[in-house]
């Protein structure tokens, strides 16, 4: 494989598609994709693993792919986690700076990261990640790091994103019988932002959508921080059920026509366009206008970014999406699904697409493959010192969370 820190990979477990994604860093930080792998997901339902073989299966399957790509042998991954499961609360801790100087050290930080996610947790739920947003010494805020500053009190306030214990062992132990380590676990849409949200819309307040096969996932942020994230249990697929069902189709044709004509504003459309689609048992093909598979498309479009909108209204930052919404994923691709969320959310909306990937392969240059992308961002950004990655696999995929912990400086800054 080369240099072993110069070389990440990216795995994407969806529930409609399984994404592979090497890339190889260069030395002055460049990354470039060398390798894409992508494979249908059988096995798994709103991004929580129902059938551990299938899944393993067609992990093996687009790892496969990956190899053939890029001429690398893949061994290890970064992985990213999803579902309806994914809870997140915030939380504030407090301390006393302990030298007698009143200098702030690194321990001084852990220990008020520690305070903060002191919480009280269902025994069937663990940490995935504690991402601090900010510090206060004494009574000056906005402190990014505080580390070699003088006071006496200083404060974290930390997001604290929770999962189902058996959800995360499941998509770890499928990991594992594919034959691969795994390098750590990250939240899906806390990868996509890596990869299509900018520093400048961190910091000035933007809403993410990352509109998956099985659900959707929101992510505020804030003041260059990640403030507020929710899953909906909705997404593409439910819109490939729809036409399914409305157009009396096969699901896999369903999911073609979505793809190929489908829309999700019926202004958009022509009314004397038509398409033919096929029927299911046999029956003969069927001409049906194109603005009646519209009729279909929008109303669960509208429904998923009305869910997202109350979501977003439950927070307290709903207010503070200065740049507007993102939307990203595959499903985000349906035509007119920009021009309906801006009448949703009545906010600018535009595409995400993942940046800084240089000159690359063009079909990565995708919203599909945002958190593919985002968790090579994710895995380049949290290097340590001379040691190349931080390596934290454990045979134990929760010592291995917990052990992350302790590095959560690493953690947006």
């Amino acid at each position: 494989m080369g240099n072993e820190n110069s070389v990440i990979v990216g795995l994407d477990i969806g529930t409609t598609k399984i994404g592979v994604i090497v890339a190889e860093i260069g030395a002055d930080g460049e990354v470039r994709i060398v390798g894409v792998g992508t494979s249908p997901s059988e096995g798994l339902r709103r991004g929580v693993v129902v059938n551990v073989e299938k899944t393993v299966q067609s992990i093996k399957t687009a790892v496969a792919r990956a190899e053939r790509s890029s001429g690398k042998k893949i061994s290890s991954v970064y992985a990213g986690i999803a579902g309806d499961h994914i809870r997140s609360i915030n939380s504030r801790g407090v301390i006393a700076v302990s030298r007698g100087d009143h200098e702030i050290t690194p321990g001084d930080v852990r220990r008020v990261i520690d305070a903060a996610k002191a919480v009280a947790i269902p025994m069937d739920r663990e940490i995935i990640h504690v991402l601090p947003q900010g510090y206060v010494v004494d009574d000056q805020s906005g402190i990014k790091d505080p580390v070699g500053m003088a006071g006496v009190r200083l404060e974290a306030e930390v997001h604290i994103v929770t999962g189902a214990v058996t959800s995360a062992q499941n998509i770890y132990n499928s990991i594992r019988k594919a034959g691969l380590e795994v390098k750590d676990l990250v939240l899906q849409p806390l990868a996509s932002s890596y990869a299509v949200l900018s520093q400048d819309e961190m910091e000035l307040g933007v809403g993410l959508l990352d509109i998956g096969g099985g659900t959707t996932d929101i992510a505020l942020f804030f003041e260059g921080s990640i403030r507020h994230t929710a899953v909906i249990g909705f997404g593409g697929r439910n819109v490939t059920n729809d036409i399914a069902i409305g157009l009396r189709t096969p699901v896999d044709k369903a999911e073609e026509i979505k793809i190929e004509k489908g829309c999700a504003l019926q202004t958009m459309m022509d009314k004397d366009e038509v398409m033919e689609v096929e029927s299911t048992g046999g029956r003969p093909s069927r001409q049906i206008s194109r603005s009646v598979l519209c009729s279909v498309i929008e109303p669960r479009v509208e429904e998923i970014f009305s869910l997202a909108r109350r979501e977003i209204k439950k927070s307290d930052y709903a207010g503070l999406l200065t740049t507007g919404i993102v939307i990203t994923g595959g499903s985000s691709l349906i035509e007119g699904s920009v021009e309906l969320a801006e009448q949703v959310f009545d906010l600018p909306v535009k595409l995400g697409v993942p940046q800084e990937i240089g000159e690359t392969m063009d079909e990565v240059k995708s919203p599909v493959f945002s958190t593919g992308i985002g968790l090579i961002h994710y895995a380049q950004k949290h290097r340590t010192g001379d040691n190349g990655f931080w390596d934290i696999s454990e045979s134990n995929p929760f010592e291995k969370i917990l052990e992350r912990m302790k590095g959560w400086f690493r953690d947006f800054f």
